[in-house]
């Protein structure tokens, strides 16, 4: 799959994949979602936990999703034999599959926020030119569980321990490799052409873990073509 720079667009051809899937044996591609409208959630790992939120949130609108005919799919970039330990425990009718190197968040053009050198010159331009200064400056609590905003960093870590969730080996390698890559969700119609996409905190890193609402996804479901 080739990186895509920038995320797609609605009338874009999705691009095709093949995943290792977490809630059960098997792989799930594009070819086999084909034929049916479906929704696809790009999070990173098990290690967030404003990701592991989304994917709940995903399963309490899947239903209506279903109902309108869409099927609802998450990509997480944790491996799978750590996928499917966490969710026997915690199971999700959410079809989720595995992408531990991001491959296929870089081909529909999620972005890897990345920091310009301390020394330079250049203008900063979040997610793809941010500073670090810029980035420890963020603050958020968009699930309103903190006692106030926090740096995403903190939020991340007291939220982690309030859900008694350890990383272990696998969770701090895909932390350590892609803590800032971005979420994106897209709906994709049954001829597998883009129809609505929504990117993770383009305006800003205070924008972090704030995703679309059942609402709001609903809402373009029901004006995807099909």
């Amino acid at each position: 799959m080739a990186d895509q720079k920038r995320p797609l667009q609605p009338g874009e051809s999705a691009p095709a994949f093949a995943l290792a899937t977490a809630n059960f044996d098997g792989t799930v591609s594009l070819a086999d979602l084909r034929g049916h409208p479906f929704l696809i959630g790009f999070f990173r790992g098990l290690h967030c936990p404003f990701c592991r939120r989304q994917v709940e949130q995903l399963a309490g609108v899947q239903p209506t999703l279903r109902a309108a005919g869409l099927e609802t799919v998450a990509v997480i970039n944790t491996p799978v034999e750590r996928a499917r330990l966490y969710f026997r425990h915690r199971p999700t009718p959410v079809t989720l599959l595995c992408d531990p190197d991001c491959r296929t968040h870089r081909a529909y053009g999620v972005p890897h926020a990345e920091f310009l050198p301390d020394a330079s010159s250049g203008q900063p331009e979040w997610p793809y030119g941010a500073t670090m200064a810029q980035f420890q400056a963020a603050r958020i609590n968009p699930t309103g569980e903190l006692p106030e905003p926090l740096q995403p960093m903190e939020a991340n870590t007291i939220l982690n321990a309030k859900d008694h969730f350890e990383l272990n080996e696998a969770d701090n390698a895909i932390f350590e490799k892609h803590a800032t890559q971005l979420v994106g969700h897209f709906l994709v119609d049954a001829n597998g052409t883009i129809g609505w996409a929504q990117i993770e905190a383009l305006d800003g890193p205070s924008s972090l873990c704030i995703f679309p609402t059942a609402a709001e996804i609903i809402a373009a479901a029901g004006s995807l073509g099909r």
